[in-house]
């Protein structure tokens, strides 16, 4: 279902209008419900339900755009969906407690975190099973790797920092400490933002220096942080708000209303529209990265959490 937001500004419609040059698919764990919603983002109709089972969170894209990946912590499975079927055609048991994921850029390996056992899971794509695992700090919860692939960082929430990994090594070559449990954690240009839900901060880390820049004060439980049109854009769950920053200032520019308990954000590919996932009000919200309105609003499927990147261009 399509609901379309105004915002105070009449410019908040020619926003909308402009969005159709890009073609952008949403693909939002929903873990209530069990299953992924792929949402046209274009239209806010769900192309497909996909259902996976125990209870899906994490998700991350292959490079190319061919395979979403979703972690189900209950079922201790990763399971691979190709994006143009909607079809389940992979599923990869692993050990503990399965959460964040992310993909190498060269598409073939995962990276999964292993909330309970203090290790993030390498696992070989072709393969279709975990060939080691890298031991990091307590409950590490968001992964990223850097663009050029050579690094792995982890979010370790029970330990108050993050872990940096060499993706040749699969060694941990240095910590930092962050803010009070971090859980998601954002690359953008040679930093490291983590989303520190237990000290309502963003945390921003020179990653070459292995040292912290500062902090931004958020809302209330933060959850994850993304960029589009220089500011960071992070989720606020207990607030029910996404809190905008300036990226090169952090001063925070505005908090912007969004549905109930917001967790997963993205941004479309053409960058104009940041995408955040409201789990108790089971929509998505679509924010004008530009305007800063909510300008629509999409429904999804029962509890969606969107835990990773989730958005993809269409052919």
């Amino acid at each position: 279902m399509r609901r379309l937001r105004i915002g105070a500004a009449a410019g908040g419609l020619a926003a909308v209008l402009s969005f159709g040059a890009v073609a952008d698919e949403a693909f939002v764990t929903n873990q209530s419900s069990g299953d992924v919603s792929i949402v046209d983002l274009d239209t806010g109709e769900t192309r497909a339900t996909v259902p996976v089972g125990g209870k899906p969170a994490g998700i991350a894209l292959s490079p190319d755009g061919a395979t979403a990946w979703i972690v189900s912590p209950e079922s201790k499975t990763v399971s691979g969906i190709d994006t143009a079927t909607g079809k389940v055609t992979r599923r990869i048991v692993l050990e503990g407690g399965p959460l964040g994921i992310a993909v190498h850029p060269d598409g073939r390996t995962l990276y999964v975190a292993d909330w309970y056992e203090a290790r993030v899971h390498v696992v070989d794509i072709a393969k279709e099973k975990a060939v080691g695992a890298v031991p990091v700090g307590q409950s590490p919860s968001g992964l990223a790797v850097t663009p050029d692939g050579d690094l792995l960082l982890s979010a370790d929430r029970d330990s108050n920092r993050i872990s940096i990994i060499d993706t040749a090594t699969h060694k941990v070559t240095g910590t930092v400490t962050v803010g009070e449990r971090p859980f998601g954690i954002t690359v953008h240009a040679g930093r490291a933002y983590t989303a520190d839900v237990g000290s309502n901060t963003v945390t921003v880390v020179d990653i070459a220096e292995q040292k912290v820049l500062g902090t931004v004060a958020v809302g209330e439980r933060p959850y994850a942080v993304a960029f589009a049109k220089g500011r960071g854009f992070v989720t606020d769950q207990y607030a029910d708000t996404v809190t905008v920053f300036d990226a090169g200032t952090l001063d925070v520019v505005q908090t912007v209303d969004v549905g109930e308990y917001p967790e997963g954000i993205d941004v479309s590919t053409d960058g104009n529209r940041v995408i955040v996932a409201n789990w108790f009000s089971n929509t998505i919200s679509v924010i004008d990265a530009e305007t800063l309105d909510v300008v629509e609003e999409y429904d999804t499927g029962d509890g969606p959490r969107a835990f990773g990147l989730f958005i993809r261009e269409t052919e």
